[in-house]
């Protein structure tokens, strides 16, 4: 998923999200956006490599250790926003209210292709979480995200 995938998706002429024009920040973000479009749902977001690696979360993340949420992996975000709150307009991608449900660092333990391993910093999710690719329903880009210690 890439930078390029996002700004398809949108027209910024009729939406207020962000373009996408920083490149990096000053640390790791990491924040959930509670997103109540076609379905309420929350957008994980994580930052790798100047972009917001986003997962979409079908049911509120679990702050209870063990309790597993889907997590389907979406186009990458830009860093930017990680601070956007809205309502995007119907008739666009995303159409609804986007709020920040939670907000804060991370710090990376492990990463390779089937399992990420964060510390998340948050006001509401503190502590190791675990993003595990589940390839459920033989989607890969099926992972489950859900709380370790």
């Amino acid at each position: 998923m890439t930078l390029e995938e996002y700004k398809k998706k949108r027209n910024f002429e009729k939406t207020n999200e962000p373009g996408g024009k920083k490149k990096n920040s000053e640390g790791k973000i990491y924040c959930i956006q509670k997103h109540n479009a076609s379905h309420l749902h929350y957008d994980l977001r994580l930052e790798f490599e100047g972009v917001l690696k986003s997962w979409a979360i079908p049911k509120m993340p679990s702050k209870q250790k063990g309790t597993k949420r889907l997590a389907i992996e979406t186009e990458d975000h830009p860093i930017e926003y990680a601070n956007f709150e809205g309502v995007i307009s119907e008739g666009n991608y995303g159409a609804g209210k986007v709020e920040i449900w939670d907000k804060g660092t991370y710090d990376l333990i492990e990463k390779d292709d089937k399992k990420i391993v964060v510390h998340i910093k948050g006001k509401k999710l503190t502590g190791e979480y675990v993003l595990l690719n589940s390839k459920l329903n033989g989607k890969k880009e099926n992972w489950l995200f859900f709380r370790t210690k």
